[in-house]
């Protein structure tokens, strides 16, 4: 298990084509804020039908986009 699978989840509920959440908006959902590991983790999310498509530290979102592998 790790420490992003409630972010996964929560990707994953929202069904969305392309999801944008604020650093802010992945805080709440995680209960922590993401830090530079999340680069090595981000990769976890394939399995979920997702992947991080952009992140952008200075506006401080990141965009998940669904792919078509589950």
């Amino acid at each position: 298990m790790s420490k992003y699978d409630v972010l996964w989840q929560h990707v994953r509920t929202r069904d969305e084509s392309t999801l944008k959440l604020t650093f802010d908006e992945i805080a709440e959902i995680l209960d922590f804020q993401i830090d530079h590991s999340f680069l090595n983790y981000k990769k976890e999310l394939a399995v979920y039908g997702y992947r991080v498509e952009k992140i952008s530290l200075k506006e401080r979102w990141v965009i998940f986009r669904k792919t078509d592998i589950l």
